[in-house]
């Protein structure tokens, strides 16, 4: 079933395993893409979606789109709280977590060093 409410397992490349719902899944273009069952993957088969990145950057990568899942049908986007996100980020993986972003081909705002980056991957 592909039910939003399923669970998926993400891996890490170092042996860490984290199960979201698909609805988070599916915040990455790249893992909805995996998990798609008309596509014959073996990861939708399975419904494990690997990770080439280190278990700390997966877990953000996965934060940040459960948090993405959460607020993406409130009204105003003022109302979201991207800076109480942003300070949870650890700045030695910021640069990581920009590049697992955008391989997931996910929206990425950022603030490192009172500096604002905003990706859109």
């Amino acid at each position: 079933s592909d039910s939003e409410n399923d669970w998926v397992r993400v891996t890490s490349e170092d042996g860490y395993s984290f199960l979201v719902r698909r609805k988070v899944a599916n915040a990455s273009e790249t893992m909805r893409d995996m998990l798609d069952t008309a596509g014959n993957y073996a990861e939708a088969k399975t419904r494990t979606c690997p990770v080439s990145q280190r278990a700390v950057i997966v877990e953000k990568l996965l934060e940040y789109m459960s948090f993405k899942a959460h607020y993406e049908s409130v009204g105003s986007k003022d109302e979201v709280p991207v800076q109480e996100f942003m300070d949870r980020i650890p700045p030695e993986i910021v640069l990581e977590l920009l590049l697992a972003a955008d391989y997931q081909n996910s929206a990425f705002a950022l603030s490192f060093q009172g500096f604002r980056f905003i990706y859109f991957g």
